[in-house]
């Protein structure tokens, strides 16, 4: 089998790499803690094993978002999935520095949340921030626009949370802020790279033009964890003496309706 490239399964390469103090591990499966990433980064070739894993970890109905991964669900398991996407990598970026770029901390999350809440990049949490660094534009002390780094695996830096207000949508502030993570990301002697929904076509010629090129198609893909565990066995009975009790489990991920896990340009 020849050896894949560290972006074809970028959130397991990251959770591996750069990323490892974020890593949350279940035997061979490893995830964002749920406040940062939804993804989940499968083996690339998961097994019962692994969804085992998944299970144990997210807890009865979680959403188990993933991509880089050619994998089926156990049955059982719903797999609503997001739909097709491409993978696009700098080929020629203008990384350039902007002035008026400011970088964001978490003081300015509340107002992150709201333009994402509002323009529907993709996923950003409560701490995504703490994935890599993010940079905004504001207007009248009004954050109207921002762009950022989200996974990282070895030697790559992903560009995602690109978002502008609509109301100042046409003004060119994506690709200033694209072209401003790219130079810091550059500048640690890395190469950027970013996801959009193939569905977003606006965004795509948008990369396209700042010298991105699409490297390979890739499917969004999620399953939900049953709500309720399969047993491969009877439960062994309790005691009448014995009361029983319930094992904690960790929250569920779920997602927020009609919104794919794609970083995209709005």
């Amino acid at each position: 089998m020849s050896m894949r490239h560290v972006l074809d399964n970028p959130v397991r390469a990251a959770l591996l790499g750069p990323h490892a103090g974020l890593a949350v591990r279940r035997g061979g499966v490893l995830c964002y803690p749920p406040d940062v990433c939804p993804f989940v980064g499968l083996p690339d070739e998961p097994d019962e094993d692994s969804w085992r894993d998944v299970a144990a970890q997210l807890g009865p109905g979680a959403l188990v978002p993933y991509f880089g991964v050619d994998a089926t669900p156990p049955a059982g398991w719903e797999a609503p999935g997001f739909g097709p996407g491409v993978q696009m990598i700098d080929v020629g970026v203008d990384a350039t520095p902007d002035a008026e770029a400011v970088t964001l901390t978490a003081a300015d999350v509340a107002e992150m949340l709201d333009l994402v809440a509002r323009t529907r990049p993709g996923p950003f949490l409560p701490r995504t921030i703490v994935m890599g660094t993010y940079l905004g534009i504001r207007r009248g002390g009004a954050l109207v626009a921002m762009a950022g780094e989200r996974l990282h695996p070895p030697g790559w830096t992903e560009i995602s949370a690109v978002c502008t207000d609509p109301a100042q949508q046409g003004n060119g502030f994506a690709g200033r802020l694209v072209r401003a993570v790219a130079a810091g990301i550059r500048a640690r002697g890395e190469q950027p790279f970013l996801h959009s929904a193939a569905s977003n076509t606006r965004a795509i010629a948008l990369y396209a033009a700042l010298g991105f090129e699409v490297r390979r198609r890739v499917d969004f893909q999620a399953a939900c964890v049953p709500a309720v565990p399969a047993q491969t066995e009877p439960p062994p009975a309790t005691p009448a003496t014995s009361p029983a009790t319930t094992p904690a489990t960790s929250p569920a991920t779920r997602a927020r309706p009609g919104q794919a896990p794609t970083g995209e340009a709005r």
